[in-house]
C-alpha cells in the first residue's frame, strides 16, 4: 500500500469460515437473524484471539416466546460447528429448582452423603470432550434459565465473571474457553396479551413492545448483579406465517430422512424383505400442516406433533400393513375432511432421493449402511 492513501474498512465482513457457517445455519434455522449473528460474533472473535483470557468466550441471554427456536439455535450452532447436537452441553435448568440439587452440578464435598456416588456434571473433561485442533471451544446451554434456583445464578456470577468453577472435589474447572447461552421464557405470558388501543401497529411496533416485556420480566426476575454480568441479550422474534412455512419444508424433510434411514437399516438386516418407496406431499397439504402446527401462543413446537399425528403414523400403518408396494410413490394430500388421503402415483416422483443406483437393475438394497455395495452384479 502506498504510503499516505487510505483503505475504508468494513467490520460487517465475516471470514470465510463464518460465511460458510451461516450457510449452514441458513439450512435449518429460520428467522433469528439477531441470534445468529451474536452466536457468529463471539465465535469470530475466539477465533481471533482478542477476547478477555480469565471470562468466558462469550454469553447471551435468549428471549422470547415458547417455540420460537431458543434452543433449537444453540443446538444447530454446536452441530454445525461438531458434527452433532450432543456438543452442546445442555443444562435444563427445570432440574435444578431447590437449592440442594445443585449437587448435582458440582458434586458433593467430601464427608457428605452421596459423595463418591454423586458425579458433578461440569467437569473439564465432559467440558472438552468435543474440542479439536482446529478449534479448542465448549458451548454450555442453560435451557430455562428461569426455572433454577437461585444457588444456580449465583454460582453462574462466579463462571460468568471469572470463567471458573470449583467442584466438590476442589477440582477447578476452566470456562475460559466457553460460550455460555442461558435461553428463558420470560414476559411469554406478557407478550399474549394485547395492548388496548386503536388501529393495528406496525411490525417494528409489536416488535420493540414485545422486547420491552421481556426485559422488564427479565429484570424483575434476576438479581442486578446477574444482568450486569450478561454481554448479549438476544429478543427472539414471533415466527411469520411464510417461516412457518419453510419450517414445514424442514421438519417433511427430515421425516423423510428417517423413512429413507430405516429403509437403509432394514437392507443391511435383510436385502431381499426390505421395501423402497417414496412419499410425495401436495401443496394443500403442506399448507394444512403450516396452519395446524403454528399457534401464536405455543410457536412451531406444535408442528412435529402434527405431522406424526397426520402423515407418519398413518405411513407407518400402510407400511406395515403392506399396503405400500415396491417402489412405490406415495401421494399424500388433504381433501379437507380433518385427515389426509393416501395413494400412489402411476408416474413416481420421488420426494427422497435414494443411495445413488446405477443404470442397471441394482437398487437401494444393493448397498449397506455406508453405502458399499453388496450385491453380486
Amino acid at each position: 500500500m502506498t504510503a499516505g492513501t487510505q483503505r475504508k474498512l468494513n467490520p460487517s465482513v465475516n471470514s470465510q469460515d463464518t460465511k460458510l457457517l451461516i450457510q449452514q445455519f441458513s439450512r435449518k434455522v429460520v428467522g433469528q437473524s439477531a441470534a445468529t449473528q451474536v452466536l457468529t460474533d463471539i465465535l469470530e472473535s475466539f477465533r481471533a484471539g482478542f477476547g478477555e483470557s480469565r471470562q468466558p468466550v462469550g454469553n447471551a441471554l435468549f428471549l422470547g416466546p415458547t417455540g420460537t427456536g431458543k434452543t433449537y439455535v444453540v443446538e444447530t450452532f454446536a452441530e454445525a460447528l461438531f458434527g452433532t447436537k450432543e456438543a452442546c452441553l445442555r443444562i435444563d435448568c427445570a432440574e435444578f429448582q431447590h437449592s440442594h440439587e445443585i449437587a448435582k452440578l458440582l458434586g458433593s464435598p467430601p464427608g457428605y452423603l452421596g459423595h463418591r456416588e454423586t458425579h458433578p456434571m461440569f467437569t473439564q473433561e465432559r467440558l472438552d470432550k468435543y474440542h479439536k485442533d482446529s478449534l479448542k471451544l465448549s458451548i454450555v446451554l442453560f435451557d430455562e434459565i428461569e426455572k433454577a434456583s437461585d444457588a444456580v445464578w449465583n454460582l453462574m456470577l462466579g463462571i460468568l465473571d471469572k470463567a471458573s468453577l470449583t467442584l466438590g472435589t476442589n477440582a477447578v474447572v476452566d470456562f475460559s474457553k466457553t460460550i455460555i447461552v442461558m435461553t428463558s421464557n420470560l414476559g411469554a405470558r406478557e407478550m399474549s396479551e394485547k395492548d388496548i388501543g386503536y388501529g393495528v401497529p406496525s411490525e417494528e411496533y409489536a416488535a420493540a413492545v414485545l422486547e420491552r416485556k421481556a426485559l422488564s420480566a427479565a429484570k424483575s426476575k434476576f438479581s442486578p448483579e446477574f444482568m450486569n454480568r450478561l454481554q448479549h441479550i438476544v429478543m427472539f422474534e414471533t415466527l411469520t406465517e411464510t417461516q412457518i412455512e419453510a419450517i414445514v419444508e424442514m421438519e417433511l424433510k427430515a421425516m423423510e430422512e428417517r423413512i429413507l434411514n430405516s429403509i437403509v437399516l432394514r437392507v443391511a438386516a435383510s436385502p431381499n424383505d426390505a421395501i423402497l418407496f417414496y412419499v410425495a406431499i401436495s401443496p394443500k397439504a403442506k399448507k394444512t400442516l403450516a396452519t395446524q402446527g403454528y399457534d401464536p401462543a405455543y410457536g412451531a413446537r406444535h408442528l412435529k406433533r402434527v405431522i406424526d399425528k397426520l402423515i407418519q403414523r398413518p405411513l407407518a400403518k400402510l407400511y406395515n400393513s403392506g399396503q405400500i408396494q415396491d417402489k412405490d410413490t406415495v401421494v399424500v394430500d388433504d381433501p379437507g375432511t380433518g385427515t389426509f388421503d393416501f395413494y400412489t402415483h402411476p408416474s413416481p416422483t420421488p420426494v427422497i432421493s435414494p443411495t445413488p443406483m446405477p443404470s442397471h437393475t441394482c437398487d437401494i438394497r444393493c448397498y449397506n449402511s455406508d453405502s458399499v455395495k453388496i450385491c453380486g452384479h
